[in-house]
């Protein structure tokens, strides 16, 4: 069974009618999660590239029930690839003789899935390393610095003002009759 752990299980499309950077937006959604979860999101991606990433997902679940005697449903999307393939040149004929280039892009699909690591029991995280020092610290030194110092309310709840620089500004001046020239030789 060990074998199985570290078994991929692997399908691809290659010469799909779609460029790799299309693929590649919707490649990103699926990697790491769960063959159902992976479903669901390539099923409401509303991307044609979801359609063909869906039918190669479908293959690798496939292969593996088949082949290797995995479940489906116990499989995580281990890595999702989309490679560039070769670019079909086609022209198209423009006015005095001339030529459009029209590149048909293709790209390749490749899905590994794997199966889901065993969950075992809850790791605590190691706690975060702290200087260390020549001296020892007492207990209740340290107790007193871990413990936060409540802010004052006053601090908290009121605004702070503006300096009174720049809270006198001059009034917003009246539309007037007088053209722009005039009302600012009037200003100065």
């Amino acid at each position: 069974m060990a074998q199985t752990e570290t078994q991929t299980v692997r399908a691809q499309a290659k010469w799909v009618r779609m460029s790799a950077r299309k693929g590649r937006i919707v490649a990103e959604h699926i990697r790491g999660r769960s063959v159902p979860e992976a479903r669901a999101v390539l099923a409401f991606t509303q991307r044609a590239a979801a359609r063909e990433l869906e039918k190669v997902l479908a293959s690798a679940v496939a292969n593996a029930e088949a082949n290797h005697g995995l479940v489906g449903d116990e499989l995580v999307v281990h890595a999702a690839v989309v490679d560039e393939g070769p670019t079909l040149k086609r022209w198209r004929a423009r006015a005095r003789g001339r030529v459009a280039r029209i590149k048909k892009h293709t790209c390749h699909i490749t899905v590994l899935l794997a199966p889901m690591a065993p969950e075992g029991p809850a790791v605590a995280s190691p706690a975060p390393k702290q200087e260390r020092t020549s001296e020892p610290v007492p207990a209740e030194a340290a107790a007193e610095e871990t413990q936060e110092k409540p802010e004052s309310k006053a601090a908290v709840e009121e605004p702070v003002e503006k300096p009174k620089e720049q809270a006198t500004k001059k009034p917003a001046k009246p539309a007037s009759g007088r053209p722009r020239r005039a009302r600012k030789e009037a200003d100065n």
